[in-house]
């Protein structure tokens, strides 16, 4: 019996199989296509996506393939700046298409060794106390402990579990394309120009070659929405807003998208879980759904394989859904709102107006880009008020233990940021997927739980604590400095201390 069937080779899935196969778990992903997708609807990586990949030494990867932007208008359009000071050692959004983020992840997935099986269409599943089985078209059965569907916005996995996929559907559509153009690039980019004026789902990127990225608001929504569009129907709705078709012809690929937004109730019945798509959908303003199934990969795949392992302490892998549900329903929040800032009517054009102004406020600016780049998320890791966290700026006698633990409090939950250390960087620390106890008193100890905990003695001039304790996911759960504090917070998330 394998460990873990992942349904689904996307980013998501191949995301999650590496972080299971760090942990020694034996993992199977079923991918339905027999080749691998060549269309590139996302188009980047969001800062805390880069922090992910570095953390598991895969960033020098994706680097040499991708470029580095800091340019504003990732919300809605709107501000032409970078903001400053973000919390994060790399602030920039990386530019690389999907299809390569899908080959390298999948590259090193294998490497890892993963069992990856293409052609595999998943009808059915059943689960009962000791595992789950999924059944192939072919008739082929296999049963696994665990079965995750990383398997899109239409999961089979999903629906035949029969989870709850509220929302809205779709009431506009985008068509999405690559194609060659034979306007001179100049008449491209001055059409472009003049219709984003007004109509911000208009667009011609060059990719190359001769090569555009083009979208286009479609005519209207399509009853078979599955079914790409033609390339007559894409030169309609050019003509329809710019006037012109720019002579398009020969297209690699073509679709379209809507602006549905839909929550799975739950990401985990029993034995089977949901991630990346299959839980979650939304439109892609601010570019944040591979990114969001990346860093649910991320939070799931180290509770997984500690359920597996026989560590977990009660409850571990269910904050899976208590963590990740919250954070998709603020994507699917601001992707709404992003929509309404988008449309041309009058009543929605005057509340971007009235944004604009406000995103030229470097606060707002910064607090946008934080929410579209996933750092400002911070988990509720069950953490109460502290003694003194409401008594005022100098807490208890204006000393400096209240200014520590103010800056402890304030880390928790939160994901730590790469910060230079005496012998190296934080993220060098995180590459094999274990918890982290950074000590810079050299008095503390998690001598218990040697086997699932790294202990490093450093300092970092960057760091305000006297230490920290960090989940595998980079998320801080406990800061402070008494070893009788750190073994009451031990267990709630690494389980019973061995002897």
């Amino acid at each position: 019996m394998m460990d873990v069937v992942v349904v689904g080779g996307g980013p998501t899935g191949m995301m999650l199989a590496c972080e299971l196969r760090l942990h020694g778990v034996r993992v199977l992903v079923l991918e339905k296509e027999a080749e691998p997708t060549r269309q590139s609807r996302a188009q980047g990586l969001h800062a805390r996506s880069i922090e992910v990949m570095d953390q598991r030494g895969l960033l020098e990867r994706f680097l040499p393939l991708g470029r580095q932007f800091r340019v504003g208008g990732f919300f809605a359009g709107l501000g032409t700046s970078w903001p400053e000071r973000l919390d994060t050692a790399h602030s920039y959004v990386l530019h690389i298409p999907q299809e390569i983020t899908e080959r390298l992840l999948t590259e090193h997935a294998t490497e890892a060794g993963v069992e990856i099986r293409r052609g595999c269409e998943v009808v059915g599943l059943s689960q009962d106390d000791d595992g789950a089985d999924v059944e192939l078209a072919d008739g082929t059965r296999l049963r696994a402990r665990y079965v995750v569907g990383c398997d899109g916005g239409r999961s089979t996995v999903r629906k035949l579990l029969g989870v709850g996929f509220p929302g809205e559907p779709s009431r506009v559509e985008t068509l999405l394309g690559v194609m060659e153009l034979a306007e001179p690039a100049q008449t491209v980019a001055s059409v472009v120009a003049e219709v984003r004026k007004t109509q911000l789902r208009f667009g011609a990127m060059p990719m190359g070659d001769g090569l555009y990225r083009v979208v286009t608001p479609a005519e209207g929504v399509a009853e078979d929405r599955a079914g790409a569009p033609t390339l007559d129907e894409f030169k309609r709705q050019l003509r329809a807003f710019g006037g012109t078709d720019f002579g398009a012809h020969s297209p690699r690929w073509l679709s379209r998208f809507g602006d549905a937004t839909r929550l799975a109730e739950r990401y985990r019945v029993g034995r089977v879980l949901l991630a990346g798509d299959a839980a979650h959908i939304h439109p892609p303003t601010g570019g944040q759904g591979l990114n969001l199934g990346i860093q649910d990969a991320f939070n799931l795949g180290w509770k997984l394989a500690a359920e597996i392992a026989g560590w977990a302490p009660e409850g571990l892998l269910d904050s899976y859904h208590a963590e990740r549900h919250p954070v998709a329903a603020d994507v699917l929040d601001n992707t709404r709102a992003q929509i309404q800032l988008m449309s041309t009517e009058p009543g929605a054009l005057a509340v971007r107006r009235l944004l604009a102004e406000l995103v030229d406020f470097e606060e707002v600016n910064r607090y946008l880009i934080e929410k579209i780049t996933a750092i400002s998320v911070r988990y509720d890791i069950g953490q109460g008020k502290d003694e003194g966290e409401d008594e005022g700026e100098g807490g208890r006698g204006n000393g400096q233990a209240p200014a520590r633990d103010r800056a402890g409090r304030e880390l928790l939950g939160r994901r730590m940021r790469d910060v230079a250390l005496g012998r190296g960087r934080l993220y060098e620390l995180t590459r094999g997927g274990r918890g982290l106890l950074l000590d810079q008193t050299g008095r503390l100890s998690a001598a218990g739980w040697s086997d699932r905990v790294d202990h490093v003695v450093d300092v970092s001039e960057e760091l305000e604590v006297p230490a920290v304790l960090l989940r595998p996911d980079g998320h801080v759960v406990w800061a402070g400095e008494d070893q009788r504090d750190l073994l009451a917070h031990l267990p709630k998330w690494f389980g019973t201390a061995t002897r």
